[in-house]
């Protein structure tokens, strides 16, 4: 199928309704007619509501925000807006038919940019690994070769971009989910800083929550729309100079960057490590000076308690899961890997849990001491290129071994959730069989401004927005 809104990304689209050349509906009706067409093949939706998405289009009440009129999709956890499904990815809560009754700050923001939600996205279940397949809810496909993953959690958000669904989507990020879904799928896909985003009611220092993308500008835009703290956040930075659509071209001076393609314990793809090396190449050719750097601060030590303090987070979430179930969630309610995990953070005690989070700081201070040696890190985003889903299923028993195999797809993203640091990965290289694979760009804390100048660079010196999955609109 085709249609004339399909290749344009989210500011193309926004700006022929500022120009009264489109409607909001017109834009609305042609991306429900794409998810109707190729969502069963790609299962990346796994909920909406058309009629509803048609009446806001409608509505006079529409906002007249930057993004008015362009089609929406968001992630089933995290951000979330009132009257919609909040499942994220759980069976026992869809079963339940689980919704909220209000807006999450941020869901509000992707309201009053006049952005138009069509539904909700598929995600593992508790968000909680690097691919995209539930019991409940079936794998979503990855639109470069049905047989392998989006990665995850935020698959089925990066499989509708990539095929053209909509032009942008909700995502979120507590370990590489934006990112790594991104270099799978050949899109942009940006972890902000740590205290960026709105989260009043979070008290993790992991997640990171804004949109995957086929374009540096959408992602600014949308930066631009939803960014800022609020007095409730625990975290908080102080706002940019200037708007991040402003960056885009801007010059970034000449920065000192080092390349990191050795994944420590943990082998890493050769297709990756070219990814990293020809666009460091390419950022040497600008100007900047690329230095080879060992990363071992990364991989070793302290950084080893982020494992065990995220099988309490998963336990944490299993009690929240039953607090909004009505009752307690058992081993039946839950896949075996996140309850197997669940069982083992519900085993660290207090004093442990407290011991681990003193270690994590000590690392991620390490890391920051390490950062300052140069003003960009250039790595592969994730360990290997998209892997086929098949592989990627827990076994019933001893569910944890499939921890070796995300621990390698994620091994150059969880270190900096850890620390705050904003990351972006950028669609700059594709494999012999034509896989996707994305290279990571990590600035200094607060520094969304030069990752978004240099990825706007690249953009333009390697570019990528011609290139189409076999499954696109």
């Amino acid at each position: 199928m085709s249609d004339a809104f399909a290749a344009l990304d989210a500011t193309a689209q926004a700006d022929l309704v500022r120009r009264g050349e489109v409607t909001p509906a017109e834009l609305v009706d042609a991306a429900i007619d794409r998810i109707e067409a190729l969502n069963p093949t790609l299962n990346a939706v796994i909920w909406s509501d058309p009629d509803a998405a048609r009446r806001a289009a409608r509505s006079p009440r529409l906002p007249d925000g930057p993004l008015r009129g362009v089609p929406f999709l968001l992630k089933d956890i995290g951000a979330t807006q009132a009257g919609l499904p909040y499942w994220a990815g759980s069976g026992a809560l869809r079963d339940r038919g689980h919704r909220l009754e209000h807006d999450t700050v941020l869901g509000a923001r992707f309201r009053e940019a006049g952005l138009v939600t069509l539904g909700k996205t598929n995600l593992p279940e508790l968000g909680s690994c690097p691919t995209t397949q539930t019991l409940a809810f079936g794998p979503a496909s990855n639109p470069w070769d049905l047989s392998r993953s989006p990665a995850g959690s935020s698959g089925g958000a990066a499989a509708a971009v990539s095929a053209g669904l909509v032009p942008v989507a909700h995502a979120n990020d507590g370990g590489g989910s934006t990112r790594l879904p991104a270099a799978w799928c050949g899109l942009v896909g940006l972890k902000t800083s740590r205290g960026r985003m709105p989260q009043p009611t979070a008290t993790s220092r992991l997640v990171s929550e804004l949109v995957v993308s086929r374009t540096v500008r959408d992602t600014a835009a949308v930066l631009d729309a939803t960014h800022g703290h609020v007095p409730a956040d625990l975290y908080q930075l102080p706002a940019p100079e200037r708007p991040y659509t402003d960056e885009l071209g801007a010059d970034p001076g000449r920065l000192r960057m080092a390349l990191l393609t050795e994944g420590g314990e943990y082998d890493v793809d050769p297709e990756c490590v070219l990814a990293a090396e020809r666009a460091a190449s390419v950022l040497a050719g600008m100007g900047h000076g690329v230095e080879p750097v060992d990363g071992r601060v990364l991989f070793g030590g302290d950084g080893r308690v982020n494992g065990t303090l995220w099988m309490a987070s998963i336990a944490a979430w299993v009690a929240e899961l039953s607090a909004l179930a009505g009752g307690p969630l058992g081993a039946a309610d839950l896949e075996p890997y996140n309850w197997a995990a669940a069982e083992r953070g519900k085993a660290l005690g207090a004093v442990a849990w407290i011991d681990a989070q003193a270690r994590q700081q000590a690392w991620a201070a390490g890391v920051f001491d390490w950062m300052n040696g140069f003003d960009v890190l250039i790595t592969p985003t994730a360990g290997c290129p998209p892997l086929p889903t098949d592989e990627l299923w827990p076994a019933a028993e001893e569910p944890w071994k499939i921890g070796r195999v995300y621990g390698r797809i994620g091994r150059f993203t969880l270190p900096f959730n850890a620390t705050g640091h904003p990351a972006v990965s950028l669609p700059l290289h594709w494999t012999p069989d034509g896989l996707p694979v994305g290279v990571q760009l990590v600035a200094g804390m607060g520094r969304e401004d030069v990752l978004l100048r240099l990825a706007s660079r690249l953009e333009e010196a390697m570019p990528w927005r011609d290139r189409r999955p076999p499954i696109f609109a």
